[in-house]
């Protein structure tokens, strides 16, 4: 018998992968803020020796003010491109949060909200690990719109 709170242990989470099966995250304490998108795409483009297009959903902080300011300041390093209003088969990100939740953290039994980060974790460390699996979630037909 697996001992375990029966709590929801919430933690937040944000990632970005490219079709050449490169991911990058972040997990964030608190909320998910403005603050935390710009800090996150501070870090892709250091990192990134071209122009970076940031796929987007809806949520309200990729929309905020502070977030366009930010992305105006990059001239052209960083362009953000909107999804349609509920359209998570589009996200490519979708398929990164599937792998770590249902097939890495859904089944296992967590203890606390230290544990479940920890376990999320481990499990995005994996998937940069394993570049293929990344480039796998590029073959859903959703997606064929990012490699055309």
């Amino acid at each position: 018998m697996l001992a375990t709170t029966g709590a929801r242990h919430a933690i937040n989470m944000i990632s970005a992968v490219t079709a050449r099966g490169a991911l990058r995250f972040m997990v964030v304490e608190g909320r998910f803020t403005a603050a935390v998108v710009i800090e996150f795409c501070t870090r892709l483009l250091h990192d990134a020796p071209g122009p970076v297009f940031l796929i987007v959903d809806g949520h309200s902080v990729h929309r905020a003010r502070a977030v366009g300011d930010c992305v105006a300041g990059t001239e052209g390093r960083l362009r953000l491109v909107f999804l349609p209003g509920y359209a998570p088969e589009l996200d490519p990100d979708e398929w990164v949060w599937t792998n770590v939740e249902h097939d890495r953290i859904g089944r296992a039994g967590i203890t606390g909200r230290a544990d479940r980060e920890a376990r999320a974790i481990g499990a995005l460390r994996r998937l940069q690990k394993l570049p293929r699996i990344v480039r796998g979630f590029f073959s859903d037909p959703y997606l064929a719109y990012i490699t055309a």
